[in-house]
């Protein structure tokens, strides 16, 4: 079970959590918890202070939130034994945090800082557990989470790590654990950069083989558009692993796609649930196809569309190489491709490098570049023997100037390409047709 920032950002919201997570006789449930909402951005904040060489400012913030935290403890417990001990906790965390504002300060430092968050959370949450006469203990994902020299989860280690952990302790009713932060490959404090504690939770999930891997939010599952712009949005309540990897990807933030891909791998459900509303079935990702129906539809902005034309495409083989090369030299990656004879038209989301980009394929053809653009994909079983599919996506938006389609890259997903400014009736209209 995994909960967010939000889900533990009051002493409220924490002795909700520990009701929720109290697991029925003779389960067990391993927890992932975020930092308290707002203390990422203050530890943060501290960082830029240190990193200009300002410890005044960094620790006018390190006091703001310390006495933030000093009232969450009075809140939280009801006896003086455990309010005692908390308060000596975050003492000792704060005072570590202030140690920062004495050396130098580098990006391996910043780090450890922004470690503390999820450290401190998770600490006054099993003490609170604790408090309750409950069966609890907390175990440092410092001790289990560990990348490679390439920044990937080193599955073979979290899964023996934590697997060694369960054993130490056989007859706990709740193990909690830090999400987002990790080791590195040289045994240095790092975090998990995409998706942080959600990644956490369900590569622990996989790990131990758990039943289910349970992400909670502040929203009802994943749902079939964007309910800030669409009205009547519905939460879907089954998705197939490679349809919840394609929403999420496409701007469906409820999830970070890389996130599932050690659950799909193990097999392991992963379900969306609301913190606020605990009833709610949510949404349920497994590795289950429904053929024949549409579930979703998401949008990705910040979208760039390059377009290269050259008659020397024509016959030619070799030109697209050319042109994904520079594209893999400048670690820039391509979200949409649509060719031609004389042209290929493709997307990139990160121009940090788009300069550099165009002056190199202006060697090989005429270079147009538009920007603002977004890219709405409508997800389901989209395979080509489902006929009709594609034609009542693309009929709903028979008055809306597309600029690129794609389809026929997977069997899950098809691909407008607008400009922002039709983003909201793209939407609106690809709702209204298909659901």
């Amino acid at each position: 079970m995994k909960f967010g920032g939000t889900s533990v950002g009051t002493p409220q919201r924490m002795q909700e959590v520990a009701n929720l997570i109290t697991p029925e006789q003779g389960q067990q449930n391993f927890v992932v918890l975020s930092a308290m909402s707002g203390t990422t951005n203050s530890l943060v904040e501290i960082s830029d202070y240190l990193y200009r060489k300002n410890p005044e400012g960094a620790n006018t913030i390190i006091n703001q939130l310390e006495r933030k935290y000093a009232q969450h403890v009075e809140e939280l417990y009801s006896t003086e034994e455990w309010k005692q001990k908390t308060h000596e906790f975050l003492r000792e965390s704060f005072n570590y945090l202030r140690t920062f504002t004495k050396m130098m300060f580098t990006s391996f430092e910043e780090k450890v800082v922004l470690a503390q968050g999820e450290i401190m959370s998770t600490n006054m949450v099993t003490n609170y557990l604790l408090e309750q006469g409950k069966s609890a203990v907390l175990l440092s994902a410092l001790d289990m989470i560990r990348t490679d020299k390439n920044a990937e989860p080193d599955f073979n280690y979290i899964r023996e790590k934590t697997l060694a952990k369960l054993k130490e302790n056989p007859d706990v009713d709740i193990y909690i654990t830090q999400g987002f932060i990790c080791r590195n490959a040289y045994g240095e404090i790092d975090n998990l950069l995409r998706g942080g504690s959600d990644y956490t939770a369900c590569l622990i999930g996989a790990a131990i083989q758990s039943e289910e891997i349970q992400i909670w939010t502040d929203i009802d599952g994943m749902h079939n558009n964007d309910p800030r712009i669409v009205e009547h949005t519905e939460p879907v309540r089954q998705l197939y692993f490679e349809e919840a990897a394609e929403l999420a990807y496409f701007g469906a933030k409820i999830l970070h796609p890389t996130c599932i891909q050690p659950a799909k791998f193990a097999g392991v459900p992963v379900r969306l649930l609301n913190t606020m509303d605990p009833s709610a079935p949510g949404t349920i990702i497994n590795n289950v196809m429904q053929h024949g129906s549409i579930k979703a539809v998401a949008a990705k902005d910040g979208i760039t569309c390059i377009q290269i034309q050259s008659s020397r495409m024509l016959q030619a083989h070799g030109f697209l190489r050319k042109v994904f090369e520079i594209f893999e030299q400048y670690k820039t990656s391509i979200d949409m491709v649509c060719t031609s004879e004389v042209g290929v038209s493709l997307t990139i989301d990160n121009t940090g490098h788009l300069v550099d980009i165009v002056d190199e394929l202006k060697k090989y053809g005429t270079v147009t570049v538009e920007q603002d653009m977004v890219i709405v994909c409508v997800v389901g079983d989209l395979v080509s023997s489902n006929i009709g599919f594609e034609t009542r996506a693309a009929q709903a938006l028979n008055d809306i100037p597309v600029r690129m389609i794609s389809y026929g890259g997977s069997n899950y997903n098809i691909s407008f390409l607008v400009s922002k400014d039709y983003k909201t009736r793209t939407l609106q209209a690809l709702s209204k047709s298909l659901f």
